[in-house]
């Protein structure tokens, strides 16, 4: 699998013999390839006006486009903040809450994220063909794509230590813009342009993988929940400035402490583990069904209900795991 930002051809169709090169050399001969782009066709196509565009059948013969559109800006950010408007509402009805769950279109963005995901692990296990993954910048939801694939496809990343592996590689180091997609939350009435809850969108496809295979993923919801916290908010460095180049002019490494290091502490580390885990091999193909798909309640709903049952049961399954 590769991840790209999308070609400049721009409205002239200018090539570049060295990206030709260097796709080339990902496939044997006779083999082919796929191209998934996260934008519209219609998208890609205006984006030659500005310079960008997609790759040209004629100059990439083994490779095949597949257009799978995932939204990346302010409507992104805006389903959230009416999602989590319409959980903080209590004297809502039945049919009133149903209506702004639907509207809002969280979960739709969800399925899209898991089916475009999907589709990529398909092409590699099934068609055991090379994926290029791309979009605009190829810091967005491409590497919410290129992520998600892995957690399907290989057993290492849904471990504690292998999950925090996928995060430092395909979302921190690959230069996802922390600072500028989680400026503010939910509840903020400013709409900075260039925020997205592009890694909370993740994490919530994570979710939705532990709750269908839930002896699959080493770690819990406890994790998950504190990655989106420590993502916003932060007493780390992991998910400081918006780049490698920022986080070595500003010297966060240097500056600051790593949130991996506090999470692999012995007595840490503990509470972030499945106690149902069974390590699994074999590749979890989700469904994305919209009856498969459910609402992550314990984000949303966090702060209006209380988790105190749901947490002593879990205890209880620790306590018999451990005893057994």
């Amino acid at each position: 699998m590769l991840r790209s930002s999308q070609p400049l051809t721009g409205p002239n169709r200018k090539r570049c013999h060295e990206d030709e090169q260097l796709l080339g050399t990902a496939l044997g001969e006779g083999q082919h390839g796929f191209v998934i782009d996260t934008r519209s066709a219609q998208a890609a196509k205006q984006a030659r006006m500005t310079g960008g565009g997609t790759e040209p059948k004629s100059s990439y013969p083994q490779w095949r486009r597949l257009h799978r559109p995932l939204e990346r800006g302010r409507p992104l950010q805006e389903s959230f903040a009416k999602l989590v408007e319409a959980c903080n509402d209590p004297a809502a009805s039945m049919d009133r809450w149903l209506g702004r769950l639907e509207s809002c279109r969280w979960l739709s963005h969800v399925k899209a994220a898991l089916s475009t995901a999907c589709l990529a692990a398909q092409c590699m296990d099934r068609e055991e063909a090379s994926v290029l993954v791309h979009g605009a910048e190829g810091t967005d939801t491409t590497l919410l794509v290129t992520a998600l694939a892995q957690v399907i496809l290989d057993p290492s990343c849904r471990t504690l230590l292998g999950f925090q592996g996928l995060l430092e590689r395909e979302w921190i180091e690959a230069g996802h813009p922390f600072h500028l997609r989680c400026a503010r939350s939910a509840y903020s009435h400013a709409r900075l342009k260039q925020e997205a809850p592009l890694f909370l969108l993740f994490l919530d496809c994570v979710w939705q993988l532990g709750r269908q295979f839930p002896f699959s993923l080493e770690f819990n919801e406890r994790l998950l929940l504190t990655l989106f916290d420590n993502a916003y908010a932060s007493a780390y460095g992991t998910f400081l400035c918006n780049n490698e180049k920022e986080r070595c002019l500003c010297k966060v490494k240097e500056s600051t402490l790593s949130l991996w290091g506090w999470l692999n502490q012995p007595a840490e580390r503990k509470k972030y583990l499945n106690p149902l885990y069974s390590p699994n091999a074999l590749v979890i193909w989700p469904s994305v069904e919209p009856q498969s798909i459910q609402l992550w309640q314990g984000l949303f709903f966090r702060w209006i209900r209380s988790s105190q049952y749901l947490d002593e049961a879990w205890a209880e399954i620790q306590r018999l795991v451990d005893s057994s």
